[in-house]
């Protein structure tokens, strides 16, 4: 077995993972994760040649291979979307501390739109939040749901830092916790006051619950260390859990079907710090950016809903009225 393709396994598990999170992540339809897949395997194919790791390739690497892609004649929106998959891979493969940079946070594509994230209105979170206490089929999962929705909106966590957050981190009514983030960083995030209150009365009813109870038992068991605790191997919900979850609440809340992700609530706690005044540097250090190119697309998303507001709501945009 030659150097390449004994690394091809671990390749390949790579590429599952990273289409496993974005499908948890941010809803990514199937037929999108199918065509991610299919990029990222061509791409594993050309690293195994160059006898180098997946997530190890170099920009001058990926470089090379974008140009192989156009000498093969592949159009203009296919080497684009595999540009958008490599972008999306190495940014996963850095957060997940299985390499130190982010080789493709520069690269451009052929004739590629600069996509902005999706992102909610205020009033649309709001609706949100307001629809979490009623939804849920006992009194604890209301509680925890509404723990879960108020805590991932204050601070901006990623879905996995959320369902993997230990209790210990939230005891004793903390005005700021501590965030365990992807490749082992760590980041101190301070809480808002309906978090807290929706997470010391989860607490109390996680802490209570009998030892007969179905939750009694998860807190007494493999769930015993995670503040919202389930059954399965990790003992703790799961990315997702909080998927299907979010997306019945938003139905509930008059939402459009597809529209609220766990990625679309970051991307909306961090447009509406923006909004309010925020430091740039200081949203990179609350969600977790190792660059601050990434959080930098923030900028943008608030450029353009200004540009709407101003477009459609100041009076000489208006069409003028007949008589």
């Amino acid at each position: 077995m030659t150097k390449a393709s004994a690394r091809q396994p671990d390749d390949l598990r790579r590429i599952s993972a990273f289409l496993d999170a974005r499908a948890a992540e941010t809803g990514a339809a199937r037929n999108t994760l199918l065509a991610y897949g299919r990029d990222l395997a061509d791409l594993a194919a050309f690293a195994a040649a160059q006898a180098t790791p997946l997530a190890a390739l170099s920009r001058e690497q990926i470089e090379d291979y974008l140009a192989r892609c156009e000498a093969e004649g592949l159009s203009t929106a296919t080497r684009a979307r595999r540009l958008s998959a490599i972008r999306q891979f190495t940014r996963f493969a850095l957060e997940e501390g299985w390499r130190e940079d982010d080789p493709a946070i520069r690269l451009s594509g052929p004739g590629r739109s600069k996509r902005l994230p999706r992102v909610l209105a205020q009033d649309e979170v709001g609706a949100l939040l307001a629809a979490v206490p009623d939804h849920g089929p006992t009194p604890e999962d209301r509680l925890r749901n509404t723990a879960a929705m108020e805590l991932i909106y204050a601070t901006g966590m990623r879905v996995s830092e959320l369902v993997s957050l230990p209790v210990a981190a939230v005891r004793g009514n903390p005005e700021v916790i501590l965030i365990r983030g992807k490749g082992g960083r760590e980041r101190m995030v301070p809480l808002t006051d309906p978090a807290r209150r929706a997470v010391l009365a989860w607490l109390a009813v996680r802490d209570g619950a009998g030892a007969d109870s179905p939750l009694g038992r998860l807190v007494r068991g493999n769930g015993a260390r995670w503040l919202f605790p389930a059954r399965g191997a990790a003992g703790h919900m799961t990315r997702q859990a909080f998927h299907g979850m979010l997306a019945d609440l938003s139905a509930a809340a008059g939402l459009p079907a597809g529209k609220v992700t766990p990625h679309v609530l970051r991307h909306a706690f961090a447009t509406h710090l923006l909004e309010g005044g925020a430091d740039l540097r200081a949203i990179q250090a609350l969600l977790g950016h190792a660059d601050l190119g990434t959080t930098e697309i923030y900028t943008h998303v608030l450029d353009t809903r200004l540009r709407e507001l101003v477009l459609t709501r100041h009076p000489l945009a208006r069409p003028p009225q007949g008589d």
